[in-house]
């Protein structure tokens, strides 16, 4: 099987001087998913979690809806072919959507015929929104090891009850909602903080995890901003420990008595 972290000796120049040094680089590797005997697309991972990474796309695609739908899952010795067996048949999608950012992955949603429901009664002070990032930083074991990978968590705002981490930040959305069927996770409330953009198809696997609260430590794109208006999703940005831009659906989140809290109001195109 493949590790998360290669170590390799490289030149490290400090103030004028360089040394040999030896020190951990994230492994990202290419791993294909064979639906049924048929393959259906290579991901550019981090080759850890590969059964939930395998089961939570395709739950986030709506291949899959619960693990009883899920014959077997089985990664191949060499950990570079990820096979999953389900009751019914699959269609392969016929157009993948490639999704954005480097290394993006694949999507053949259409966002806009996707109503999900929130429970709106759920809120938060502000200050505790903070605490929750202060988590997520506390979660990035292999970023804090090499670097070049990110962090997502889904918490409860008690625990943390999942965390992935992957060189590509859709991998880490995949990977939570694959742990939450292999796990069979199901807490009454979902927050989910990322280190990756929000961009329209992280929000999408956003809202298919059931994630009504979705926190990033770096921005938001446009159409997921729109997304999460439409969508009733309170989306936060450039979170941090001391202050964070909330988006949409302000009402989820209290002040606490503090001037950390910007509501980002857009203007209208002229």
């Amino acid at each position: 099987m493949k590790t998360d972290l290669n170590y390799v000796k490289f030149q490290q120049f400090r103030s004028g001087e360089s040394k040999l040094v030896e020190g951990g680089m994230i492994v990202e590797s290419p791993v294909m998913l064979f639906v049924n005997g048929e393959l259906w697309l290579t991901f550019m991972c981090t080759p850890n979690q590969l059964d939930a990474l395998a089961l939570g796309f395709l739950y986030n695609e709506g291949v899959i809806d619960s693990l009883d739908q899920v014959v077997s899952v089985h990664i191949c010795e060499s950990g570079d072919v990820i096979d999953v067996w389900l009751v019914q048949n699959a269609e392969k999608p016929k157009d993948w959507k490639r999704t954005s950012g480097c290394s993006g992955g694949y999507t053949a949603i259409d966002l806009y015929s996707i109503a999900p429901e929130f429970n709106n009664g759920m809120s938060l002070e502000s200050n505790f929104v903070q605490k929750l990032v202060e988590r997520l930083f506390e979660s990035q074991n292999l970023y804090n090891k090499a670097g070049g990978v990110h962090t997502s968590i889904l918490t409860d705002g008690d625990h943390v009850n999942i965390n992935a981490e992957d060189v590509g930040r859709h991998n880490s959305l995949d990977k939570i909602a694959g742990k939450c069927l292999l796990d069979k996770i199901n807490v009454p409330r979902k927050i989910l903080l990322t280190t990756g953009r929000i961009s329209s198809d992280m929000l999408q696997k956003s809202a298919r995890i059931g994630a009504a609260i979705v926190i990033s430590r770096t921005s938001p794109t446009s159409m997921s901003v729109d997304l999460a208006e439409k969508w009733g999703i309170t989306l936060i940005g450039y979170a941090r420990r001391d202050q964070f831009n909330l988006y949409t659906h302000p009402s989820r989140i209290i002040e606490s008595g503090q001037k950390e809290v910007y509501h980002a109001k857009r203007s209208a195109s002229p």
